[in-house]
């Protein structure tokens, strides 16, 4: 009989989650406080009593609800590495969850355009054997990183496949 801590340590000893970089929405978070901070002091020095002016603060407003809805959205979309699998998680209400096997994985490939390549996040695609099916992830951290772990797990799992035991 396994004791719990056994069984958690089995199930999720090589559990990986990728989700989508933060580091674009934490800029994008810092620009819009700014250009608040901005419009409140210029406002402020000009001693304007004007209300229509202030309603300029809207527009930066609107820019920061649009980065909160890019992070939740962020959240909700998940890759996780498990010990002989591979788990694509996307949704909140309406949740859709694909999983395949780490052996049938032939083809991890990163794409980064400039400007990811400068803060070193990029696009993560997966292919599996047999049908047309592709799983990809945007924006992820460290990508060629992530690609080699996969392709290793993946590679490990084909020479040694692990034995099925209960639990």
């Amino acid at each position: 009989m396994w004791s719990r801590d056994q069984r958690w340590l089995q199930c999720y000893h090589a559990r990986v989650e990728l989700r989508t970089s933060v580091k674009i929405i934490k800029f994008g978070y810092l620009l819009g406080g700014l250009r608040i901070i901005k419009k409140k002091i210029y406002l402020s020095a000009i001693h304007n009593d004007d209300q229509r002016m202030w309603a300029l603060l809207a527009i930066p407003a609107l820019g920061l609800i649009i980065l909160a809805v890019r992070h939740m959205r962020r959240r909700l979309i998940k890759l996780t590495i498990l010990d002989d699998r591979l788990r694509y998680e996307s949704g909140v209400l309406s949740k859709s969850t694909r999983t395949m096997e780490l052996t049938k994985i032939q083809d991890v490939r990163v794409d980064q355009t400039l400007g990811q390549r400068m803060l070193d996040i990029g696009n993560l695609s997966l292919e599996t054997a047999g049908e047309s099916s592709r799983i990809a992830m945007r924006s992820i951290d460290n990508p060629h990183a992530a690609a080699d772990r996969i392709l290793e797990l993946s590679r490990a799992h084909r020479t040694n496949p692990p034995s099925n035991t209960a639990l």
